[in-house]
């Protein structure tokens, strides 16, 4: 019995050991989300031709790019081979976080699609917001009597090659793009005044690389000295209940 109680104090002590160990999820860091559409989702450029309008099915959104100010977001085909879109989106801020997908559309006419507003991850009071071309913007603003986010500079919303989404200088134009916003009424206002930023400190550790889990100045030393006294705290337990076999 005295054997079997040894055996339980190294046990335990080894699945701390574990429980402490750095690990890194690299879906968290790029936020994989497959989302099934019951109906079809109208989303901003750029766009395959003829994708503008995604057909009911399932689709993987993904974080290509992150920046302390916007992000990048691919929706991918299910099997992920084929990339449908390159989306320009802005961090909007919320108020309660759920550990469900959350996608949110702009309500439309009867007979026409969804548009696609924004991207909640699990877990995250966070979520993505959608720029779409300005021309659309004004559409959208006016028929669903909220601000729609936009950016004035001419990008491509159509391309007809899958490769040619995520070419070098299409990123360049995304990540450069000024954005702003139009109101129902027509006025274009400050991203500031219909956006409401993340904290520094959310926003800073989501963006982070999941392979940097510590700061570049920081040291290992600290986990290897626990370590080391769990691996002397399991030897001292194993000495003394063999010293009492004895």
């Amino acid at each position: 019995m005295k054997f079997f109680k040894v055996l339980t104090t190294v046990g335990c002590m080894g699945l701390m050991a574990a429980a402490f160990a750095p690990t890194g999820n690299a879906d968290e860091w790029n936020r994989k989300t497959v989302i099934t559409f019951s109906g079809p989702v109208e989303i901003p450029g750029v766009h395959l031709k003829g994708w503008g309008v995604l057909p009911a099915g399932t689709y993987v959104f993904k974080i290509l790019d992150s920046q302390s100010d916007r992000h990048i977001v691919q929706i991918f085909n299910k099997e992920e081979t084929v990339i449908y879109a390159t989306i320009l989106a802005i961090p909007n801020y919320r108020l309660k976080a759920t550990d469900k997908t959350v996608m949110t559309f702009r309500e439309r006419p009867a007979g026409e699609p969804e548009a696609l507003r924004a991207w909640f991850y699990p877990g995250r009071n966070w979520g993505e917001e959608f720029v779409y071309p300005k021309a659309k913007a004004i559409v959208l603003a006016k028929a669903t009597n909220t601000p729609v986010l936009f950016t004035p500079v001419e990008l491509p919303v159509e391309v007809a090659e899958p490769a040619k989404l995520a070419d070098l200088p299409m990123l360049t134009q995304l990540k450069r793009a000024p954005i702003m916003a139009i109101r129902p009424e027509g006025d274009e206002v400050q991203l500031a005044q219909v956006v409401t930023p993340p904290p520094a400190q959310a926003e800073a550790a989501a963006t982070s690389s999941p392979v940097s889990t510590l700061p570049s100045t920081a040291s290992e030393m600290p986990l290897i000295g626990m370590f080391g006294l769990l691996a002397l705290g399991a030897f001292a337990a194993v000495r003394k209940a063999t010293a009492r076999l004895k």
